[in-house]
């Protein structure tokens, strides 16, 4: 007996009937935007091919699922199909009717209609987003805070969130603070604050920040109590920046302070002098060039600046085989504070390079104001004639002077080089970066040296140089 009864709800289940619809619904029906909604069809039959669907009014699906029941309906039963389609809908839209085969037979659900509105701000809901600028109308470049506010109602729950920063278009980003909460009777509160600059000048408007909360809801469906997740999304308010153009064509905005370090200020000929330029303050840091000055019969190599937060620091190399002075290296910026454009600079720099040439003193020829002009004409056709007599003399003598110096040089000049060639040692890492520094912006063999040498003359590394490298390098460039 127990068989037949297990055999006789099994016939009642496979039993095909005629019956078979189609439904579709969505929730919620009005969304606002950011917020998901869930499309549902319910499919009753026996025999279902379940539809294909890829988006829904052209919004990408973002999840699905399926239920299946039994029913009994007039004592026949018959299978129930429930399947969700989750998406996030853009704008408004009436979703079509969708064609479903059940039980070899096509069969149409209704149109929906779905709407979408704008989002807004909900200053009692259980999630906030509050954006606040500590200046409005300002210059380009001139920093500003902005400080973000997300308060959340104590014992408001959320299963997951997502949180979406806004994308400062037409600013600069210089620094980020790290989340600080805190919290009252009523609030949890996290802040964050954006330390921001406009780039260009006109109207400019930060955009919302947004937040994305899930929370359990329950969806009854056939009696059937069923947990299901729904996403609402919080925003913040947009705030309308007002950025003038920088007067007198200054192109730097803020409070600064400059100051140039050399290393030393004493070196041998075609030695290396280091200089650090410092720049400290709260502006547009991002806009200073490079430091580097043109000093005739000096080589000068710049570094890339190095910016941070609130300080610049750029690197400046100076070779020279005499006495030189770094000049003072400039900062003109348009001060706020007192809306007037400054100039800072810094004291300029002696080099004493020892052993250096003397300067020959120029020929001065100065004329008597006291003689004669009879006498004047006297004593020049007499020099005239003293010069043309020895002229022929003093020929000969520079020629025949000449010609022993060639004789001479042509004789010994391999021992020369020879000797020159021993007293040039590639071990010598000084003399070896004077005579690479030269060659290191136009070769990248040369600067990858160069950089290993200035680490281990002027830092605490002991990297081993590439011989080879070396030797090649060498005698590309013919430095013995």
């Amino acid at each position: 007996m127990k068989n037949l009864g297990k055999i006789v709800l099994f016939l009642l289940l496979v039993v095909t009937t005629s019956f078979a619809s189609v439904s579709a619904k969505v929730s919620p029906s009005v969304v606002y935007e950011g917020e998901s909604a869930t499309y549902t069809l319910s499919i009753t039959g026996s025999n279902v091919h379940k539809p294909d669907l890829t988006d829904i009014c052209g919004n990408d699906i973002a999840s699905t699922g399926s239920q299946t029941s039994i029913q009994s309906i007039n004592g026949s039963y018959s299978k129930s199909y429930m399947l969700t389609y989750e998406f996030t809908p853009t704008k408004s839209c009436m979703i079509p009717a969708v064609e479903v085969n059940v039980n070899g037979q096509i069969e149409k659900s209704n149109s929906v209609d779905l709407r979408v509105k704008k989002m807004k701000r909900d200053p009692n809901a259980d999630f906030s987003l509050t954006l606040k600028a500590n200046k409005k109308e300002l210059y380009v470049g001139e920093p500003f805070t902005l400080t973000l506010l997300l308060k959340q109602r104590k014992g408001a729950q959320a299963v997951d969130s997502k949180f979406i920063a806004p994308e400062f278009k037409g600013f600069w980003k210089k620094s980020e603070s790290k989340p600080q909460r805190y919290e009252d009777a009523e609030f949890i509160t996290t802040k964050v604050v954006y330390k921001l600059a406009p780039q260009r000048a006109g109207k400019l408007t930060l955009d919302t920040a947004k937040l994305k909360i899930a929370t359990r809801v329950g969806q009854n469906n056939w009696g059937t109590l069923i947990p299901q997740v729904r996403w609402r999304t919080y925003v913040s308010n947009t705030i309308e920046i007002s950025a003038k153009a920088l007067p007198n064509n200054a192109k730097l905005v803020g409070n600064f302070t400059i100051n140039a370090v050399a290393q030393r200020t004493a070196v041998n000929p075609n030695e290396a002098v280091n200089v650090t330029i410092e720049v400290k303050g709260d502006g547009n840091l991002e806009d200073i060039e490079s430091f580097k000055p043109y000093i005739a019969g000096v080589n000068v190599f710049d570094e890339k600046i190095e910016i941070q937060g609130d300080r610049l620091h750029q690197k400046l190399v100076f070779v020279g085989d005499k006495d030189f002075t770094i000049p003072a290296f400039e900062l003109v910026y348009f001060d706020t504070k007192t809306a007037q454009v400054r100039k800072i600079k810094t004291e300029p720099i002696k080099i004493k390079v020892s052993g250096s040439a003397k300067t020959t003193p120029a020929l001065k020829i100065t004329r008597d104001t006291n003689t004669k002009s009879s006498d004047v004409k006297t004593d020049t056709s007499t020099k005239e004639v003293v010069v043309e007599k020895n002229n022929y003399l003093y020929i000969a003598f520079s020629f025949l002077s000449g010609l022993v110096i060639g004789i001479t040089i042509m004789l010994f000049k391999p021992k020369f080089t020879e000797s020159k060639a021993k007293k040039f040692n590639i071990k010598d890492e000084k003399l070896l970066l004077i005579k690479l520094l030269p060659y290191r912006d136009s070769d990248e063999d040369v600067a990858k040296v160069v950089k290993v040498l200035e680490g281990n003359i002027y830092g605490k590394s002991k990297e081993v140089l590439d011989k080879k490298l070396l030797k090649e390098l060498v005698k590309r460039y013919n430095l013995v």
